[in-house]
């Protein structure tokens, strides 16, 4: 309230310029001038700021409009700040109505800006090089604001309405929200979010714009910390899969490693077995030739001892024929 006071936010206009919709937002008047309610002026501004904190913790971006002289200073500065779009030459009609046209003319100063910093400008004859840095002059001055606008602001943010019927005018038919410092003599019906206070004096302008330009950073830097917990949550939740996957291949190695150690295990016995077996088949052929051999010695041995009687009792009778002889 005390930083108000001081700005001189509460002076307005003169009672025969006053608009009677401004009357809620009315103090008093002193010496023919209206005093506009502070009360009521904090109220509006707190609202405002947390509208377009709101807007500006979407991602979407805000755009500052004053041409008039005691506010271009202060939206270009605050605006630049604050990382939002601004105009403070003149507002070309079809900003947001016509906007693809308007993104033309933007793209080719853009254009421009990339020749002259490739140094093709310096190719080019010194009166046409100078014709086109008089080019980018010209389109800086009015779309330098809103060079790296490629869609349509979140809101827009205005001083003196009267002043900026036209853009008061586009944004209300493409729908784009509107929070402006209104004074006295203005309609604040034409506004969302209606700032009422004084909208000539420097300091005053300084005040509010500067306020708005804290609630559009405040909203950024949530948007950034909502963005940044939502990529690491899901840095998290890719990663977690992967670690269960890694314990089930280790655990589905460990499981097919003891696999293999008990069909081994198993081979090395069926092995001994096999060859406890054939071990086992060839000492029962060895008995069994050996039985072959024996029984075949049995059986030839008489056979023998026959022979040798047959040689025996064949021998004996010549033995004695010779010797009667």
């Amino acid at each position: 309230m005390k930083s108000l006071l001081e700005a001189g936010v509460h002076f307005g206009h003169q009672r025969k310029y006053w608009n009677p919709k401004m009357d809620q937002y009315i103090y008093s008047h002193r010496n023919g001038i209206h005093i506009v309610d502070l009360q009521k002026t904090v109220k509006c501004l707190e609202t405002a700021r947390e509208f377009v904190k709101s807007v500006a913790a979407t991602g979407k971006k805000v755009l500052m409009v004053g041409t008039k002289k005691q506010a271009q200073e202060a939206i270009e500065q605050e605006a630049t700040r604050a990382g939002a779009f601004y105009i403070t030459t003149r507002w070309l009609g079809g900003t947001l109505t016509n906007f693809r046209t308007i993104q033309k003319r933007i793209d080719y100063l853009v254009e421009l800006e990339t020749k002259k910093e490739k140094g093709e400008f310096e190719v080019l004859p010194k009166k046409e090089a100078l014709k086109m840095e008089e080019k980018i002059t010209k389109l800086n001055r009015f779309f330098g604001g809103i060079k790296d606008m490629t869609e349509l602001p979140g809101a827009l943010f205005v001083i003196d309405i009267g002043k900026e019927d036209i853009a008061i005018s586009e944004a209300r038919k493409v729908g784009v929200p509107i929070v402006a410092l209104v004074d006295t003599n203005c309609d604040p019906s034409l506004t969302d979010w209606p700032i009422p206070g004084n909208d000539d004096a420097m300091r005053s302008v300084k005040l509010v714009v500067s306020t708005i330009a804290d609630s559009v950073i405040e909203g950024v830097a949530e948007f950034n910390n909502v963005e940044s917990t939502m990529n690491e949550g899901s840095d998290q939740h890719i990663s977690e899969p992967a670690g269960v996957v890694s314990e089930q291949i280790q655990t589905t190695a460990t499981g097919n490693a003891g696999d293999t150690a008990a069909v081994s295990q198993q081979s090395e016995v069926q092995k001994q077995n096999e060859t406890a077996q054939a071990v086992d088949k060839i000492e029962a052929s060895a008995e069994v030739d050996e039985q072959v051999d024996t029984e075949t010695a049995v059986e030839t041995q008489p056979e023998n001892l026959e022979k040798q009687d047959e040689s025996t009792s064949v021998d004996e009778p010549s033995d004695i024929d010779s010797k009667n002889s």
